[in-house]
């Protein structure tokens, strides 16, 4: 009898933390809200990496704070209409080629950001979206070549639960890390 009272007791406290671990609608709205706002922020990162009067440590200090809206191992997708093949970087050392482009002016605008699939849950307890973005990408050479092209981007996003210490008390929260960046279409 004493087992049996255990084992519904152990059932119950794992109802109740499984039940803590999942996202409300009311919650899920603001972690949404809160995945396209790390997108918006990625968006004015690249741009500001990308310009070419941006000072040199300008754009490193953008670099960094870009870098943490990653999850760990992340690769960023990038493409061209002149090759058939996608390359993908981890994540600093995109922004770093990026920094490095041989263009004397670099205009980059994203649009069209929206997400395309909704929050599921994963079996290690995280959920996982995607956002897609379109981005229009200018590079102007001094001698008056331009390339221009429009990518579409898949932006895979992470949400899972945290804790961190405040006053002495643990106080969960939801977190939005987002993954690699996926090339799904390039054109003129």
């Amino acid at each position: 009898m004493r087992k049996l009272f255990l084992t519904i007791i152990a059932i119950c406290s794992l109802a109740v933390v499984s039940g803590q671990d999942e996202l409300s609608p009311e919650r899920k709205e603001a972690v949404d809200s809160l995945a396209l706002e790390k997108v918006r922020d990625l968006s004015r990162y690249i741009s500001i990496i990308g310009n070419k009067d941006t000072p040199f440590s300008e754009a490193n200090r953008v670099i960094d704070r870009a870098e943490e809206l990653f999850a760990a191992g992340s690769e960023i997708g990038v493409s061209s209409i002149n090759r058939s093949d996608i390359n993908y970087y981890e994540v600093t050392e995109y922004f770093k080629r990026l920094m490095a482009l041989n263009y004397d002016r670099v205009t980059i605008k994203w649009f069209n950001i929206q997400y395309i699939s909704d929050l599921e849950l994963q079996p290690d307890g995280r959920y996982v979206g995607v956002i897609t973005v379109y981005q229009r990408f200018e590079g102007i050479s001094a001698d008056g070549l331009r390339y221009m092209d429009t990518t579409k981007k898949d932006i895979t996003v992470y949400v899972e639960r945290k804790q961190t210490q405040i006053g002495g008390r643990l106080i969960g929260f939801w977190d939005v890390m987002l993954g690699d960046i996926r090339v799904t279409e390039t054109s003129t």
